[in-house]
């Protein structure tokens, strides 16, 4: 009867506002979002995060709609534990899901109509006025504190952003950042190179396989290749070009809290090989995978040192871990909010591997 009745006095499910917006600056064009509100604070339990919004970036080939199953499992969690939580926002950017194309495009998709700077401004103008919407702020160029939540490119823009607009962002979850300053096709060696010696090759896998793996991954995720989004990688290498900087400047004048989570390798090799593909998975083990374990590794440098935490492994999830581990998303962002509101410093785990 006891049990009921706790289970009755539970705070509700919050319903999402699911709705889209025409930016001030960018007529005609509809960016379409999912929000919910922050919990709300009561006279025995304020909410510390009653100014603070957790934003999900998505990756290229991704929407909104893949933060559902890992927000719902955190709304789940803290509403069973009695725990406050911040805003949450998802979004389609501009040429994604429901979202229209960004309207300063000069060309169809797909294209490179904008790069992610463009997109780090649309952000910030689309926060301005979704915070001032929802929580009343009569003063548009007031900002929340931001929590970013990132897959793949939406890290980058996530770095982006708060290099841009410095002392906005309070953490930042990164799974399994996008490679920024790679062309993605150089991770693998070039048989064609003057000093190649094919006895380098792991067992079993032959020049052609190497050939035709950087010939694949050229012709899909070299910067050069025009994506649906109309988002541009052509200078994004320029725009990030070292994985230890720039430092980053968060709330408060410090470094942000920061949580670098990487693919798992066995999971991702093996994704790699079932895709169209078909990375043969000792090549994705010996090169791939200890190239982007060295750069999640020293994105851990982009704030202070005791603010990080990682590379860690979201183990059984390849590259969009919000799709194949919403617990595992769920788990890493209820720590960096208890990290952030305890303002816990951290060891940084440098001997991580994987």
């Amino acid at each position: 009867m006891s049990n009921n009745s706790s289970e009755e006095d539970l705070p509700p499910f919050p319903t999402p506002e699911v709705a889209s917006l025409v930016l001030e600056n960018k007529p005609n064009a509809r960016i379409h979002y999912t929000y919910f509100p922050p919990s709300k604070s009561t006279s025995t339990q304020p909410n510390p995060f009653s100014q603070t919004i957790a934003v999900y970036l998505n990756g290229l080939l991704t929407s909104r709609s893949s933060w559902d199953a890992s927000i719902s499992y955190f709304l789940q969690h803290r509403i069973k534990t009695r725990l406050p939580y911040p805003a949450l926002l998802t979004y389609d950017r501009y040429g994604q899901g429901d979202s229209d194309l960004d309207p300063d495009d000069t060309e169809p998709p797909p294209g490179h109509g904008h790069d992610v700077q463009s997109a780090v401004h649309a952000l910030k103008q689309f926060l301005l006025q979704v915070w001032k919407e929802h929580l009343d702020i009569s003063n548009p160029t007031s900002f929340p504190n931001i929590i970013f939540v990132a897959n793949s490119i939406g890290c980058a823009i996530a770095r982006l952003f708060a290099k841009t607009y410095p002392g906005t962002v309070s953490a930042l979850l990164f799974l399994d950042s996008i490679m920024a300053n790679s062309d993605l096709v150089s991770v693998w060696p070039d048989p064609d190179a003057p000093h190649f010696d094919p006895n380098t090759l792991p067992p079993g896998v032959s020049v052609k396989d190497v050939k035709d793996t950087r010939e694949k991954y050229k012709k899909v995720f070299h910067p050069d290749v025009p994506n649906k989004e109309n988002l541009s990688r052509r200078n994004l290498a320029k725009l990030l070009p070292s994985s230890t900087g720039p430092w980053l400047e968060g709330a408060g004048g410090e470094g942000p809290y920061l949580t670098v989570v990487g693919h798992d390798w066995e999971t991702f090799a093996e994704q790699s090989f079932n895709s169209e593909l078909r990375t043969p998975k000792a090549l994705t083990m010996i090169y791939q995978n200890p190239a982007w374990q060295k750069y999640n590794s020293d994105l851990c440098s982009i704030t202070d040192e005791e603010k990080a935490i990682g590379p860690i492994v979201a183990v059984g999830c390849g590259h969009f871990v919000q799709n194949d581990g919403p617990g595992f998303v769920r788990d890493e962002f209820v720590s960096l909010l208890d990290r952030v509101v305890n303002r816990v410093e951290q060891l940084r785990e440098s001997d991580a591997s994987g």
